[in-house]
């Protein structure tokens, strides 16, 4: 098994505090995975090595819309960024996902979601964010 959970990547906790995310200004992307791909905290950019491949979708996946620009909550002790559901259309099989800052050159992770297995559709795939929120953004720093 490839996937062992969702993860923030080391190389997002580190280049937060280096200036390299800017989730007002920067393209970030979901790619999707087969359980074939090895996925996990260490992963340091997109890679194709496991990634879908089907009808409907395209390697490197798709933009994400950020839906809450960063934010703290009512009490500010949480900061978090959300986006949109990301939505393919066609016959897609993925075990996971990898959202990253598509930056033209070195692609770097920003976390692996693990759907807790395969998953198939067959008209429309969809990977629905959690609420933006302090609890419950997809991304929060405390």
């Amino acid at each position: 098994m490839a996937f062992t959970g969702n993860w923030t990547c080391d190389v997002f906790k580190t280049g937060m505090l280096n200036g390299v995310y800017n989730f007002t200004s920067g393209n970030f992307y979901i790619a999707l995975y087969t359980n074939a791909a090895t996925l996990n905290q260490t992963t340091q950019s997109y890679t194709t090595a496991g990634e879908t491949s089907a009808t409907g979708y395209t390697a490197g996946g798709q933009l994400l819309t950020v839906t809450t620009t960063p934010t703290t909550g009512a009490s500010g002790d949480t900061a978090y960024v959300s986006f949109s559901n990301a939505v393919w259309t066609g016959t897609i099989s993925a075990r996971g996902a990898l959202i990253y800052l598509n930056n033209g050159t070195t692609n770097p992770a920003v976390c692996v979601l693990d759907f807790g297995s395969a998953k198939t559709s067959t008209n429309t795939f969809t990977v629905q964010f959690p609420a933006a929120t302090n609890t419950s953004a997809i991304i929060r720093i405390s």
